[in-house]
């Protein structure tokens, strides 16, 4: 414990030196990284960062839920979490007491595009963590009594969320939007779809696409671009790659306007309204950026929390989103309001929309988002563990090494001609997927034209 307390403390002052560091470049610049591509397809990235004696590595793994094969979603889920339950090597217990007596953390994380692994660990400690990591990755066991358990925990923390509004919006929205996409079911899979997963399923999931060539392996801290081409590239050369199978990935998306409601005993409606979206590789990324914090994401600088939140009193919480990933994926506002306020909320953030399409938007309004997005950018750089998921990230939406140069070109070069543009090009606002998680009786929401929930 106390050497973990330690750890922690070194962690903190590291934050507060990078961050500093990094804001105090206007260009946005950061510790220089060093790109290779191995021999087995394996992505490298190397940034060296020797304020104190710590390395976090982060491997990105291209497995994310979008890859479940019908009918057992949750599979890519189930599989990511089954890899700290011990490998041929190691029980559960023994990488915990591992961990624990390094002071390190090894945490694995699911997403709908990607999975992750993230390992921190002491400089001193680091052959010893990474073999760890390695043998995670490549020897896993998946102990069939520790599978039904991760089965059994996975059915009861859906259950749960079942509990959480908010929760039952997003899934009902997604549901309706992506129809049959793979981005249209939870990461974690359902209740009904956990129970036809099998560990030889998961076995099998493993071996197909826990892959170096679709891998990025990113490394930041106190390590040198030598030190790993002396002592780590070896072992992750010895990681066999496999063949991938293509991917077919489904764009459909449904019509709207469409209402899902759901009626729930609570006092304040959740809501979310939106439609499709736009790939991260899209030349509008940008644009839509700015257009949609002045719409929604700028927090108390946005129109929909002015109008709706501000003026009326009538949201607790109003944003908007864009939610792009490899694939096309949703544009979002999420608010919650008083069950009586539900429809003049609703009516308002569709008005919004449809006046970011009407008229250019203030040269006040485009500065002010211009001037904030260029200016918390360094912020996803405070931490090592930040830099880490940022250059992964940058790697694997294939943005370019230069892209935290170019960022606020990218961002000030946008006028208010292109955000008008964008607003017509990217907005649907007569082509609404609705979901309402309320009172209906109270909201006045449940009338025909929508479709009934649970």
């Amino acid at each position: 414990m106390k050497r973990r307390s330690i750890t922690k403390v070194l962690v903190t002052i590291f934050a507060l030196g990078i961050g500093l560091c990094l804001q105090g470049h206007p260009g946005y610049g950061m510790p220089p990284v060093k790109r290779s591509v191995l021999a087995n397809g394996l992505v490298l990235l190397v940034s060296e960062e020797h304020s104190l004696p710590l390395v976090t590595i982060e491997l990105l793994i291209d497995a994310g839920s979008r890859r479940d094969p019908a009918g057992k979603e949750g599979l890519a889920y189930l599989t990511a979490q089954g890899l700290l339950l011990g490998t041929k090597k190691h029980s559960e217990v023994e990488i915990n007491e591992k961990l624990d007596y390094m002071g390190a953390s090894l945490a694995v994380s699911v997403g709908r595009d990607y999975t992750s692994l993230r390992l921190r660990v002491l400089k001193k400690d680091l052959t010893e963590g990474l073999e760890l990591l390695l043998e995670t990755i490549t020897e896993p066991s998946f102990p069939e009594e520790k599978f039904h358990r991760e089965v059994r925990e996975t059915e009861a923390a859906i259950q749960s969320s079942e509990e959480r509004p908010e929760v039952v919006a997003e899934k009902a929205f997604r549901k309706k939007l992506f129809l049959d996409s793979p981005y249209s079911h939870p990461v974690e899979g359902t209740r009904e779809s956990l129970g036809r997963i099998k560990r030889e399923d998961v076995v099998k999931f493993h071996s197909a696409y826990y892959s170096p060539n679709i891998s990025i392996f990113t490394i930041v801290g106190d390590v040198t671009v030598k030190e790993v081409e002396d002592s780590i590239v070896p072992k992750l050369s010895a990681w066999h790659h496999a063949s991938v199978a293509a991917e077919h990935f489904s764009t459909t998306f449904a019509g709207g306007p469409e209402t899902v409601e759901i009626d729930r005993d609570i006092s304040q409606a959740n809501i979310i309204i939106g439609h499709q979206g736009i790939r991260r590789e899209n030349p509008d990324f940008y644009a839509l950026t700015v257009m949609n914090y002045i719409l929604g994401g700028g927090g108390f600088g946005s129109r929909l929390v002015d109008e709706i939140r501000v003026k009326r009193g009538l949201a607790y919480s109003v944003a908007s989103f864009f939610g792009a990933g490899k694939y096309q994926g949703s544009f979002q506002i999420v608010l919650q309001t008083k069950n009586a306020s539900a429809r003049e909320a609703i009516s308002l953030a569709i008005e919004q929309m449809k006046l970011m399409q009407r008229e250019l938007v203030s040269k006040q309004e485009l500065q002010r988002a211009k001037k904030y997005l260029t200016g918390s950018f360094p912020l996803r750089l405070d931490t090592q563990r930040e830099l880490v998921d940022f250059l992964s990230r940058m790697e694997y939406y294939g943005l370019g090494l230069n892209y935290p140069e170019r960022y606020r070109s990218l961002i000030n070069s946008v006028g208010r001609e292109e955000v008008l543009r964008v607003a017509r090009d990217y907005l649907h606002p007569d082509e609404y997927i609705l979901a309402v998680v309320a009172n209906l009786k109270e909201a006045n929401m449940a009338e025909p034209g929508g479709s009934a929930g649970e």
